[in-house]
């Protein structure tokens, strides 16, 4: 799988993008996808536009009509910093998951009852487990 990482702002990301693609390394699919990160006022108008939420959210995926990409996420790289400080644990584990939730999602898996949700977080645990990206 081939991942393109874009920074829209000036985040510092070089240590989050290596294991991003170490990461993705660990999944065998042959398309491409791209990760980008962006700020709070960007995802909520990609939160409001194509979702009608008028708040910012942590990360959003968008499928692609290209038959060798599987399409875009969107991760906020300011929620994701506080997301991580709340659930005590590093930045580095909550972006990958971020990033392995929206792959998920690209991919078909959703959350939208308690089975799906179930069948998700294991896969999500998996996939982190096995890149050794663990809870600290």
């Amino acid at each position: 799988m081939k991942i393109v990482i874009h920074n829209l702002d000036n985040y510092d990301i070089k240590n989050i993008k290596k294991q991003l693609l170490d990461l993705f390394k660990t999944i065998n699919n042959k398309k491409n996808m791209q990760l980008i990160f962006c700020s709070e006022e960007y995802i909520k108008t990609l939160n409001s536009t194509y979702r009608n939420k008028d708040y910012v959210t942590d990360v959003l995926s968008f499928e692609s009509d290209d038959r060798y990409s599987l399409g875009d996420i969107f991760i906020c790289y300011n929620k994701a910093i506080t997301q991580a400080q709340e659930y005590n644990h590093s930045s580095l584990r909550e972006i990958s998951f971020l990033a392995v939730h929206g792959y998920l999602h690209l991919i078909g898996y959703d959350h939208e009852n308690e089975i799906d949700t179930k069948i998700m977080e294991d896969l999500q645990n998996k996939i982190l487990e096995d890149a050794n990206i663990l809870r600290s």
